[in-house]
């Protein structure tokens, strides 16, 4: 399993409390397959940023645009995959 990092970059902030709900209920099913590491905004307001657990890139692509932020167009994606190094 690999780790991808999507940085949700805040675009319609007005239009985020609409689709947030969506965003929140698409999450929680993947957060339920175990395709979810962590998830969270960023205290800024500037946007948040999902860890997707998958296999390959274009899994992870795949989970990352169908959210309905991106979606919808509340949110640029910026999708990297992560490097989880290990305390010694």
């Amino acid at each position: 399993m690999r780790y991808y990092a999507a940085i949700l970059h805040m675009l319609d902030l007005e239009k985020n409390k609409k689709i947030l709900p969506y965003h929140i209920e698409y999450l929680n099913k993947l957060d339920q397959q175990g395709k979810i590491w962590g998830r969270g905004p960023f205290s800024d307001k500037s946007g948040g940023m999902v860890i997707y657990i998958a296999e390959t890139l274009e899994e992870a692509k795949y989970m990352a645009e169908n959210d309905p932020h991106v979606l919808e167009g509340v949110r640029r994606l910026e999708l990297k995959e992560w490097e989880v190094l290990e305390l010694p």
